[in-house]
């Protein structure tokens, strides 16, 4: 049995359906106007608002409102689960991969930023009762408030892990 040859224009239809399918889903929207509610509700039930890309978003970018715009799903359509579409979800955090416009945008593409960065130099606290202990360390590894990472006591050379709190300090705790 002989392979037929794929064709080039076949091959790239094919490889432009992938990228969009592993792109994430389009919204099926449509763009809001400046019609009041009122105006809306009378012409047709209304869908929910949602906030998608306006532009490429690419990895490492911090997410702006600047960059996404605000659309009205056709009425009946609903946005998948598992996807970020509202201001509080979306302001300040970071992509991690590429999000294109139009698209949805899904939580497991978006992460906090960090507040520690790889290599900074940090104040590490050990509380333990009413005794506190600090030392400077040097982060491992970039983290987020609440993330565990590690860091080197730049006095001794140890590794400790630590929990990244608010203020940029790295809390440990006695292993």
């Amino acid at each position: 049995m002989m392979a037929m040859p794929i064709s080039c224009s076949a091959f790239r239809r094919t490889a432009l359906i992938l990228a969009l399918v592993a792109g994430g889903a389009p919204a099926f929207a449509q763009e809001s106007t400046n019609q009041s509610a009122a105006q809306i509700a009378s012409n047709q039930p209304a869908g929910e608002v949602v906030l998608i890309p306006s532009r490429v978003i690419y990895p490492g970018e911090t997410i702006e409102l600047a960059a996404l715009k605000q659309v009205t799903l056709i009425p009946g359509k609903h946005k998948p689960d598992a996807m970020a579409t509202r201001a509080e979800e979306l302001q300040g955090k970071v992509a991690k991969r590429t999000l294109l416009p139009g698209r949805y945008i899904p939580t497991a593409a978006i992460r906090e930023a960090w507040l520690v960065e790889q290599g900074a130099a940090v104040q590490v606290f050990f509380i333990a009762g009413g005794l506190t202990i600090s030392a400077t360390a040097v982060t491992l590894q970039p983290g987020s408030a609440g993330d565990i990472i590690k860091v080197r006591n730049s006095d001794s050379g140890k590794i400790l892990s630590g929990t990244v709190m608010a203020d940029g300090t790295i809390q440990v705790s006695a292993s």
